[in-house]
C-alpha cells in the first residue's frame, strides 16, 4: 500500500515532465522529445550512424534530443516505446495453435520480444544520470494512429494505419476526437498490404529495406505496356477485399506466415528474407535478379502492383468514410508513404482532406508513442498542426566556419572558391541565379528534416526547366536508377496554377497531376505519367527556402525548384562536414552552408563535365 501511494505521488509530480519517444529494434530507429505537450526534437538514428534505415536502439538520436533541450536522462519523466509485446496475445496464441508455424519462426518472434523488453538496460548507457521514470509499451498501431492525429491539428478525423506488421497486426483504424482515441478495427497477421508490396518489390529485384518507392517510380512507366492488363489479371487473386472494407492475402503466394523469413533488426542495416513463394514465379515468370535489365514486363508488374494496392487501400477508406461520414482522413504506417495512392484519395474516395505527417513510417511511431503516453497521463496536448519537419540538429555558424577552415587547403588545391554573404537577400539571389543558369546546388540550412524527405534544409536543388537534369543527377550525383523521378518544391500560393488540385502538401507525401499545359515547362520534375511528388513551401514554415524559390521565380517566372535529398547513396547529410564531403565527391557545382558558399568555376561549353 505504501509503495502504491509513493508511485501515485511520483506520477502526479511528474505529470508535466518531458516524455522521450522511441522506435527501437526495427528499421528506421528513431527518437523524439515532447515537452509541455509539444514536440521539441526528433531525429532518425540513421543520420548519426550513416547507415540507411538503421535498426537497433536509437542511442545517438536520444542523446541529440536530450542535448537539444539541455536535459539529462534523469530529467525525463517517461519513455514511450512504439511496441507492446503483450498486445494481441490471444490472437497470437490462437494463430499458433491453428497453424503450427515452424520452430524457427517462433524462435525469431521470441528473440524480437526479448529485445523490445530490454529498453531499460539500453537507457542505462545514454549518460551518467539515472532514469527513474516509467517505460511505457505502446501498441504499434496505436502509436502510428497517435502520430497522425496528434500532428494533424484536427479536432476529429478518421485515423488509419497501414504497414507491414507490428504487434501482430498490419492495419488499424478508428474515428478519433481529442477526448476519445478508439481502435475500432484491425487486420491481423498474416494479412498485410505492406507485405504484399514488399514481396512484389523483392520480386522486381529491389531487395534493400525501404525500396518500395522504387516500384512506385517504375509504376509510371508500366501503364502503357501491352502486358499491363494481362499482369493485372494474374495478380488479381493475390489480395481480396471484403464487404466490411477489410482485405486478405492469398497466402499461397507468400512465405512469412508459415516459414522462417530471415529478419535482422539489431544494430545495422535492416534485412528481410524472401517473402514471396515459388507460386508467384510460376504465375509471373522468373523474378528479376541483381543487375538484370528492367524489361517491359517488369514495368507492367510494377504498375499492376500499385494498382492492386490502391484497389484494396481505397476500398478500406471508402468503407471507413461511409461508417463515420468524416471529411478528413489522417494516415500513418509505412504504407502511408505511398505518395501515388495518397494523391488520389480525394478523387477516389469521399474524403476531402488528407493529412500525412512527415515521418509516417516506423520512425514516426516514436512521436505517436510519446503522445499516447501524454494522453494516458491526462496531460494537455497542443492542438496545432505540424506544418514543418525541422526538428533535427542544427549546425552553429562556428561549425560551418570550422569545417571550411579544416578543409581549406584541400578546397584551394581543388580550385574551389569561397564566398560569404552578410545579407540573406544577397545569398538567395546569388543562389537562385546559379540554379537558373543550370548549376546544381547543395543547400544546407537550419535544422535537419524529420522523416525521409529533404524539404529545403538538406537538399540538392536544380532548375526544373532542364530536360537533361534528371539523367545528370541520377548518373553523376545520386548514383541511382535512371527511372527515378525528382520532386518540385513550389510556393504554396502557386500550386493551383501548376497542378490539377490546389492543396497543401508540405511533406512530399502526395503525387498530383501536373496541368497538361504546364508539363513541357517543367520536364525535370514531371514524371512520365504527367505527375509530380510536390512539396508546397510557405513563408511561415521555411522563410529562407521560400525566399530562394521566390528569387528563382523572379528570374525565370517558374515558382518552383527541383528538390532532391542531399546525399549520395547514404542517409541524408546531417553536418556541414558531411555536406561538404558529398559535394566534393559528386558533380555538384556549388554548396551553400548557412551563409557560406563553396563553388567551382562554371565549365566552359567546350569542356567536358567533371568525371
Amino acid at each position: 500500500m505504501f509503495k502504491l501511494a509513493l508511485f501515485k505521488l511520483r506520477e502526479q509530480l511528474d505529470l508535466n515532465g518531458p516524455i522521450l519517444g522511441v522506435n527501437a529494434f526495427h528499421g528506421d530507429s528513431a527518437a523524439c522529445l515532447v515537452i509541455d505537450g509539444e514536440l521539441a526534437a526528433a531525429a532518425e538514428e540513421e543520420r548519426f550512424r550513416r547507415v540507411k534505415h538503421w535498426a537497433g536502439f536509437p542511442s545517438e538520436a536520444i542523446r541529440y534530443c536530450l542535448a537539444h533541450a539541455g536535459l539529462r536522462l534523469a530529467g525525463v519523466s517517461d519513455v514511450a516505446v512504439n511496441s507492446d509485446p503483450r498486445a494481441s496475445l490471444g490472437a497470437k496464441i490462437a494463430y499458433t495453435l491453428r497453424t503450427r508455424p515452424s520452430l524457427g519462426l517462433l524462435w525469431q518472434s521470441l528473440r524480437n520480444k526479448k529485445a523490445r523488453t530490454s529498453i531499460a538496460s539500453h537507457l542505462a548507457v545514454i549518460d551518467n544520470s539515472v532514469f527513474s521514470g516509467q517505460v511505457h509499451a505502446i501498441e504499434h498501431h496505436l502509436a502510428h494512429l497517435a502520430s497522425a492525429f496528434s500532428a494533424s491539428g484536427e479536432a476529429a478525423a478518421t485515423c488509419v494505419s497501414v504497414d507491414g506488421f507490428g504487434d501482430f497486426a498490419s492495419a488499424a483504424w478508428g474515428y478519433w476526437t481529442h477526448s476519445d482515441w478508439p481502435v475500432e478495427g484491425r487486420i491481423r497477421f498474416p494479412h498485410s498490404l505492406g507485405i504484399f508490396y514488399q514481396a512484389m518489390t523483392q520480386y522486381l529485384g529491389f531487395w534493400q529495406y525501404g525500396d518500395e518507392f522504387k516500384v512506385m517510380g517504375l509504376a509510371g512507366y508500366g501503364a502503357g505496356e501491352a502486358q499491363a492488363s494481362t499482369v493485372n489479371s494474374h495478380l488479381a487473386d493475390m489480395v481480396t477485399t471484403h464487404t466490411d472494407g477489410a482485405f486478405s492475402l492469398n497466402l499461397n503466394y507468400f512465405r512469412h506466415h508459415k516459414e522462417r523469413v530471415a529478419y535482422a533488426w539489431d544494430g545495422g542495416v535492416p534485412q528481410v528474407g524472401r517473402l514471396f513463394s515459388e507460386r508467384l514465379e510460376l504465375q509471373l515468370g522468373p523474378a528479376r535478379h541483381g543487375e538484370e535489365p528492367i524489361e517491359a514486363r517488369h514495368k507492367a508488374i510494377a504498375f499492376a502492383t500499385q494498382h492492386l494496392y490502391e484497389t484494396a487501400f481505397f476500398h478500406l477508406l471508402r468503407a471507413l468514410q461511409a461508417r463515420h461520414l468524416s471529411k478528413t482522413v489522417v494516415l500513418a504506417g509505412g504504407c502511408a508513404m505511398n505518395s501515388l495512392a495518397n494523391g488520389k484519395i480525394t478523387t477516389q474516395t469521399p474524403f476531402e482532406r488528407v493529412y500525412v505527417q512527415p515521418a509516417a513510417g516506423d520512425a514516426g511511431g516514436a512521436i505517436g508513442a510519446a503522445f499516447a503516453v501524454l494522453k494516458r497521463k491526462g496531460q494537455s496536448m497542443k492542438a496545432s498542426t505540424m506544418t514543418h519537419a525541422y526538428y533535427g540538429p542544427q549546425a552553429a555558424p562556428s561549425e560551418v566556419v570550422d569545417t571550411l577552415a579544416e578543409h581549406g587547403a584541400e578546397l584551394r588545391a581543388r580550385g574551389m572558391h569561397l564566398k560569404h554573404f552578410a545579407e540573406e537577400a544577397a545569398l538567395v539571389t546569388d543562389t537562385a541565379a546559379a540554379i537558373a543558369s543550370g548549376q546544381v546546388v547543395g543547400w544546407f540550412q537550419g535544422r535537419m528534416e524529420w522523416g525521409p524527405r529533404a524539404l529545403g534544409n538538406r537538399s540538392i536543388l536544380a532548375d526544373p526547366r532542364r530536360e537533361d537534369i534528371r539523367e545528370l543527377l541520377n548518373r553523376k550525383i545520386k548514383l541511382r536508377e535512371p527511372f527515378r523521378p525528382f520532386a518540385p518544391s513550389i510556393l504554396e500560393e502557386h500550386v493551383g496554377a501548376w497542378f490539377e488540385r490546389a492543396q497543401p502538401v508540405p511533406f512530399m507525401t502526395q503525387v498530383l497531376p501536373v496541368l497538361a499545359q504546364r508539363r513541357a515547362q517543367i520536364p525535370a520534375v514531371t514524371h512520365v505519367d504527367g505527375t509530380g511528388r510536390l512539396q508546397t513551401v510557405s513563408r511561415e514554415s521555411n522563410a529562407r527556402f521560400y525566399a530562394l524559390i521566390e528569387a528563382f521565380a523572379t528570374i525565370t517566372g517558374i515558382p518552383m525548384v527541383l528538390n532532391t535529398s542531399f546525399n549520395e547513396n547514404e542517409p541524408i547529410v546531417r553536418t556541414p562536414k558531411e555536406a561538404l564531403a558529398c559535394f566534393l565527391r559528386t558533380d555538384m557545382d556549388r554548396v551553400v552552408l548557412g551563409d557560406w558558399c563553396v563553388y567551382r568555376l562554371p565549365v566552359r561549353p567546350d569542356e567536358p563535365r567533371r568525371k
